[in-house]
């Protein structure tokens, strides 16, 4: 049995769900640059969700482009790689045990972001999988839809990929998770900016070390 059905095994959709949110960010994201980063990101993906009601193409291209890039940034960049204190994990093991994409899957994925609109410049076609362009609101036309492929196509290869690896559980709150995770950023790191500004750089994790100590064993008596 692996590490993904072991930590999620016998807990129901809204439980794993929560463990899954709180697992996110206990190893991920200790730096309160990436947690502010994070809230910047998930301001502009609610800007997107509603702009998709109005604008699809320009919620897409400014959801890659600015959104999921300030998402990424903190954790590359900003977030530690050393030994885990607080969860007395290694960066190796978390990156191991990580439920959704790690930092070597989420390198692909932005490798693939960043090929498709060079692809597509030369190839206006993009292989026959859209209507070749003739100027340039075609061009991004184009480049939305390839990049909302990009997007859903991620997001259902890893369920499914959890599907078989976990459970089906675990694939579908997953899913839900990366779907709702704007809204619980927002909520979570509110006041990261303002613990930033202060000059605490590193989140001491109090909330996280007591809840993790309730979850401990006691030892019987």
């Amino acid at each position: 049995m692996n590490a993904i059905e072991t930590s999620h095994e016998h807990l129901s959709f809204r439980e794993e769900l929560r463990k899954q949110r709180f697992d996110d960010h206990r190893y991920y994201h200790h730096s309160r640059i990436n947690q502010s980063l994070h809230l910047a990101s998930a301001t502009c993906f609610l800007t997107c969700y509603a702009m998709l009601f109005v604008n699809p193409g320009l919620a897409v291209i400014f959801g890659w482009i600015v959104a999921q890039w300030l998402r990424q940034i903190g954790h590359f960049f900003f977030e530690p790689k050393t030994y885990d204190e607080v969860n007395r994990a290694t960066h190796a093991h978390k990156e191991a045990i990580k439920v959704g994409y790690n930092l070597q899957r989420k390198r692909i994925l932005q490798s693939l972001w960043a090929v498709i609109p060079a692809v597509l410049w030369f190839n206006p076609g993009f292989f026959g999988l859209v209507d070749a362009h003739t100027d340039i609101d075609g061009y991004l036309e184009n480049l939305a839809m390839l990049w909302i492929g990009l997007a859903v196509g991620a997001l259902l290869f890893r369920t499914v990929q959890l599907f078989f690896i976990a459970n089906v559980q675990t694939g579908l709150v997953w899913a839900t998770k990366i779907l709702t995770d704007p809204f619980n950023d927002f909520r979570t790191y509110l006041k990261s900016p303002v613990y930033l500004l202060r000059g605490e750089l590193i989140d001491p994790m109090h909330r996280v070390q007591h809840e993790l100590e309730e979850d401990e064993p006691q030892p019987a008596h």
